[in-house]
């Protein structure tokens, strides 16, 4: 597996970093995702898709919060990642963040996994 650092931003409260695993990318934020820190997941999210990746695993387990603005972005990449043929996979959500998505129905639109080595190991989503 192909772990080299694709890159990572930091303002605070969200730290995202991102990775290649196989013809995935790995995008992990760390800490707070909302109106405020937004930016700083979509442009990693933006990257990858630019530079070709077409899967997009989100692994969640150091999000500690999400608002509708965070899931907003999370959305918006998941049409982009659709639209070239691929898709965004969420892994590894906190209760706090998972409520979310289930509040909305979001849960129903994005593939999700209890951890990201189930999330990196199912080749279908």
């Amino acid at each position: 597996m192909d772990r080299g650092t694709v890159g990572s931003a930091q303002s605070g409260r969200l730290l995202v970093e991102v990775r290649e695993e196989g013809s995935s990318a790995v995008v992990t934020p760390a800490g707070e995702l909302d109106h405020h820190t937004a930016d700083l997941l979509r442009e990693p999210l933006e990257d990858c898709l630019a530079k070709g990746f077409k899967r997009l695993v989100v692994d969640c387990a150091r999000l500690e919060f999400c608002d509708s603005t965070g899931l907003n972005v999370l959305l918006g990449a998941r049409l982009k990642a659709e639209a070239a043929g691929g898709g965004v996979t969420l892994a590894g959500m906190q209760p706090v963040v998972a409520r979310v998505f289930e509040i909305t129905g979001a849960d129903a639109v994005f593939t999700v996994h209890d951890t990201l080595e189930a999330a990196l190991a199912d080749e279908s989503s």
